[in-house]
């Protein structure tokens, strides 16, 4: 009788298919769209536009920041071209305008110098590209007079912290009396700089490095005629390209390192305070510090760190603070300490002063009190974290020189908690009418500080000079307040002393020995 069941094969067969089947649907179903486009912004900028400018794209919608929003922030990609990538919903209407933040406001202007009207973008692909171009850059009111723009190109020999000048025939351009025009870095390895001549003047103008001593040349060394050009009125630009300078040939290499001893440094440290700049930091350690891992060390903070050890970083030659340290513990002549040498930055003005000073000129100074949070609540946290210090006030002692020796002075009476030792050299105490004096007349109780004092008599002369005078008044009104000369107080005057790093570092030695004694 014949079985009444399929075969076994077949019915494999039949769900093999069907699993297939399955897996491959209708290979006419469309598939699903994107809501959204990759849209490339590449903006091609004006030649003279800054090298260091903040670019970006801002409109009322969110997509571009929104009426108080930054916007999309564009990134420089070298040449004229800034850059950026954005998603965007597809088949919406967008208004947007090209800006600048930085280094200053500025709009994009047409070629008449007139406010550029908003730009209109719809995307539709799913990756789009959108070029646009900036004929200039100006206020938001925009700008139709006069402007002649130098568009500089410089050869790759020139160092990239080099200054480029213009010197000429008018005087605007100093009547080739030297330098006169300082250009500013550009995009596209470029320098520009804008002066407004009347109509119809005829330049003639060289291109300087640094100092009219550096003057161009062609590229294979020789002298260059000078640059012609006769202004039209209204904005226009003036090209010139540098073959080459007059010192081509390499400069002197840098001189060896003079560091003495332990030396090491904390890199880049950057105040929480968003207005004070990053800085180095450079840390001296005594003889014997890795051997004895117990012992711990008192701590001399110093200001203008570039300056104290090392020739290569030094503005004018260095204290020598590390060869006399190492030599002063080594013989037993002051206790072995940690010196750490805090750099300067370019508001060195404004941190090292207690208060503005209008009448020389300086209303935007007197931060010494922010620069003293830092030190206070930053730095030495991290200093008695990282290094075997004795924390305490006793042992921890301030100093520096000039304006550095004026802000040792102002921050050692506000925190007689952190600083008991000061070192006060060649002080400013001609900041802001004697302002320094006053601080220390306010002095209620007199505080557990011991004071070394010092100035030159040959300091210099004027409003700004450090005076014998001046430092005088100092030592008598701390002697008014119980400080005792020659016990907690040494006030010493030297003989021919200048205003320098040279004199500052013949008397380092004495000023550690004052405050850091040798143990009896």
């Amino acid at each position: 009788m014949a079985s009444s069941r399929s075969p076994r094969p077949t019915l494999l067969l039949v769900l093999a298919l069907t699993a297939l089947w399955a897996c491959h649907p209708d290979d006419s179903t469309p598939p699903v769209e994107r809501v959204y486009s990759d849209v490339q912004f590449d903006l091609t900028v004006p030649p003279e536009t800054p090298a260091n400018a903040e670019l970006f794209l801002t409109g009322p919608s969110a997509t571009f920041g929104g009426p108080d929003g930054r916007g999309l922030e564009l990134v420089y990609q070298g040449g004229r071209v800034f850059s950026l990538k954005a998603r965007l919903p597809k088949n919406t209407a967008f208004t947007y305008a090209v800006r600048m933040t930085a280094p200053s406001a500025q709009v994009a202007l047409d070629a008449g110098g007139a406010p550029e009207a908003e730009r209109t973008l719809t995307v539709h692909e799913d990756e789009e590209n959108v070029a646009l171009t900036v004929e200039r850059f100006g206020p938001g009111a925009g700008e139709t007079g006069a402007k002649t723009v130098f568009i500089v190109r410089v050869p790759d020999i020139t160092p990239w912290d080099g200054e480029v000048w213009l010197s000429g025939n008018q005087p605007q351009l100093g009547n080739w009396n030297g330098a006169e025009v300082k250009l500013f870095k550009a995009v596209g390895n470029a320098y520009a700089g804008a002066v407004t001549f009347p109509v119809d003047t005829a330049l003639e103008f060289k291109v300087t490095r640094g100092s009219w001593e550096t003057v161009e040349k062609s590229d294979t060394g020789a002298e260059v005629a000078n640059h012609a050009f006769t202004t039209g009125g209204g904005f226009e630009r003036v090209p010139v390209e540098v073959g080459g300078w007059a010192d081509l040939t390499p400069p002197p290499p840098p001189p060896p390192p003079s560091l003495t001893g332990d030396v090491r440094y904390l890199r880049g440290v950057t105040p929480t305070d968003p207005t004070l700049r990053p800085r180095d930091v450079i840390i001296w350690l005594p003889p014997g510090y890795e051997a004895d891992t117990a012992r711990r060390y008192p701590v001399l903070y110093m200001h203008d760190g570039q300056n104290l050890m090392d020739v290569r970083t030094a503005y004018a030659g260095e204290w020598n603070v590390d060869e006399t340290a190492q030599a002063l513990v080594q013989a037993g002549a002051v206790e072995p300490l940690i010196i750490v040498g805090v750099y300067n930055t370019q508001d060195r003005i404004a941190e090292y002063t207690p208060v503005p000073d209008a009448a020389e000129g300086y209303p935007d100074a007197g931060r010494a009190d922010v620069y003293g949070r830092f030190l206070i609540q930053e730095l030495k946290p991290r200093i008695d974290a990282e290094f075997r210090t004795k924390p305490g006030a006793e042992s921890t002692g301030l100093a520096g020189s000039s304006l550095g020796g004026l802000v040792s002075m102002s921050l050692g009476l506000k925190h007689p908690d952190v600083f008991s030792r000061l070192g006060v050299v060649s002080p400013s105490v001609w900041w802001a009418d004697r302002e320094i004096l006053a601080e220390v007349d306010a002095l209620g109780a007199k505080p557990a500080l011991r004071i070394w004092e010092d100035i030159g008599t040959n300091e210099g002369s004027g409003s700004q000079a450090e005076t014998v005078e001046d430092a005088q008044a100092l030592r008598d009104a701390l002697v008014a307040k119980g400080w005792v000369l020659d016990g907690d107080l040494k006030f010493t005057v030297v003989q021919g002393g200048q205003h320098n790093e040279a004199a500052w570092s013949a008397r380092f030695g004495d000023l550690l020995r004052y405050l850091f004694p040798a143990a009896p």
